[in-house]
């Protein structure tokens, strides 16, 4: 039981002074002015906080999100064809994808699509 206890203390210490040695060894010895600045965006972040954005690129990044999130969705239900039959699997499938596409419909006819109003 001593045996264990030392060894798993001994395996500690090395993970520690490993950890140690690397934090040390991986530091930067130069200060780059550009990489320390904070990234915006794009935006400088010297410049008015209170500028206009444009709702296009939020819109754009919604949609991406929400058709992402909806392609994670369709993989579960192809590693249930094994375990259904064709008609159900095809039923699912057929009102998932029309949802989707009513979906990618009605952006395009609200306009978020478009890129210039």
């Amino acid at each position: 039981m001593k045996m264990i206890f030392y060894m798993s203390l001994m395996i500690f210490i090395i993970c520690n002074i490993l950890i140690f040695l690397s934090s040390i060894l991986s530091k930067k010895s130069f200060i780059d002015r550009e990489k320390s600045s904070p990234f915006e965006c794009g935006f400088s972040p010297k410049s008015s906080a209170r500028m206009p954005f444009s709702l296009h690129f939020f819109l754009i990044a919604m949609i991406f999100l929400i058709f992402d999130v909806e392609i994670t969705l369709l993989i579960p239900i192809i590693m249930t064809l094994k375990i259904s039959n064709i008609m159900n699997f095809s039923l699912i499938i057929s009102f998932f994808l029309i949802i989707l596409l009513f979906g990618l419909y009605y952006e395009w006819w609200m306009g978020a699509l478009t890129w210039t109003k």
